[in-house]
């Protein structure tokens, strides 16, 4: 006897009318026409079951902060920054637990599985450290939440940076951040890409800097990253966030650039939505569109992630934790339009980010993790179409969330919906 069953589903790769059996926390079969008993049945109706969708870069200390304590005005990077200072001093340990609780109840309904947030260390009392640690053990029974540790205002320009970078390392995040394109210089930044990598290759960490968020052509930390990458060994754990230079970049560079890239086994986040919100702010027109080179990057062999970034904080001010919101976003500014492109933008945004983040037992195999979502959509592409409506989301075999079918003009089999139609399972103790 297994402990659930999904009947009837497509999957993601093709794959029509199958079952899927559950037992223990893994999956145990996925096959047609399974005929065991099983504690919970779902029909799936020949809807979509998906490995949960994975969110590669998000900020979680600021999450859901909106109008505190003012707008962005502007719309800018910079007043985004300017404002997540002036929000830091006044807000308490409890207030990122309670925002960050809430987001991720929206994330769970959603179908998220697993987010990466960076958390700023460029604050002496370390509150959205404290916070987002508490959080994560009080959500991992709902979803993987894994931290970086992200010197918001330079890890050599802010003067206690460094130490609180390490001493948030020490207190259990997970993955060591940076922003070299922030520091004073472009030397200053290519300093603390080095230095940043050697803390990580010392405690065998992942990195994940967010680097050359910038309209600046000449912004080329991601070379000093690649170059750290293979000098420390650190191939395959490394990934560079936004990449928004390459946008301005010429051709020629370019093309020596990805491939050191290749040769480094640099892994590439954009972030659809709010790339194309912040970037460009000084161009009359044509403006740029603020998004990396996501095709030149997937063609080369780069594993590229799209991420979230941003819910109603200081630098966005919508966001819904949706991530076939962001697939749809990437698709239009990449303009990945052929049918292999769409299904592609799906991929960024589940197996692509679960392989950045490394996620061990992740997808929908026979002894992977029994973690997965269905939606009311027959395909990856009706799913990004209609961004569509989420039936349920199931942790370790069991349902931990599910709402009722939807129905649009346009849907076929699909929709969408928000929190307020959605039902959550009981917490698990432990």
């Amino acid at each position: 006897m297994f402990d659930l069953i999904v009947k009837n589903a497509n999957l993601p790769d093709g794959q029509r009318g199958v079952d899927i059996a559950c037992k223990d926390g893994l999956i145990a079969a996925v096959e047609p026409g399974i005929t065991a008993e099983a504690g919970t049945v779902i029909e799936a109706g020949g809807n979509l079951v998906s490995p949960p969708f994975v969110d590669p870069h998000f900020h979680m200390d600021a999450t859901l902060s909106l109008g505190t304590p003012r707008m962005n005005v502007s719309g800018t990077l910079l007043e985004g920054i300017a404002l997540w200072g002036e929000l830091k001093p006044i807000q308490s340990v409890d207030d990122i637990i309670a925002r960050a609780l809430r987001y991720c109840d929206l994330a769970v309904a959603k179908g998220i599985g697993a987010i990466r947030s960076h958390v700023d260390t460029c604050d002496d009392e370390l509150k959205g450290v404290q916070a987002l640690l508490e959080v994560r053990e009080r959500v991992k029974d709902r979803l993987d939440l894994q931290l970086v540790a992200f010197p918001q205002d330079g890890v050599l320009r802010d003067p206690t940076a460094m130490a609180n970078t390490v001493r948030a390392l020490d207190m259990g995040v997970d993955v060591v951040g940076g922003i070299p394109h922030f520091e004073r210089t472009m030397a200053d930044g290519a300093e603390s890409v080095r230095l940043l990598c050697e803390i990580a290759a010392e405690r065998g960490l992942m990195v994940d800097m967010h680097c050359d968020e910038s309209d600046d052509p000449l912004s080329r930390h991601i070379e000093t990253l690649a170059y750290e990458t293979q000098r420390l060994g650190l191939q395959g754990r490394v990934a560079g966030s936004h990449l928004t230079s390459m946008h301005s970049m010429d051709n020629y560079y370019v093309s020596k650039l990805i491939p050191l890239m290749v040769e480094a086994g640099v892994h590439a986040i954009p972030n659809p939505l709010i790339n194309i919100m912040l970037q460009g702010r000084h161009d009359s027109y044509p403006k740029r569109r603020g998004q990396t080179r996501v095709r030149e990057l997937r063609d080369a062999g780069i594993t590229v992630g799209f991420g979230s970034d941003c819910v109603m904080d200081p630098w966005y001010s919508l966001g819904r934790a949706c991530m076939l919101d962001v697939a749809f976003m990437g698709l239009h500014v990449g303009q990945l339009s052929s049918r292999a492109d769409m299904d592609w933008c799906f991929d960024a945004v589940t197996e692509n980010s679960a392989r950045i983040m490394g996620l061990a037992g992740y997808g929908l195999g026979k002894g992977c993790h029994a973690n997965f979502v269905l939606l009311q959509a027959r395909d990856r592409i009706e799913a990004i179409r209609l961004r569509a409506h989420r039936l349920a989301t199931i942790r370790k075999g069991a349902v931990i969330c599910r709402s009722a079918p939807v129905t649009h003009e346009l849907a076929g089999a699909g929709g969408w919906s928000g929190l307020d139609e959605t039902t959550f399972a009981p917490p698990q103790s432990g």
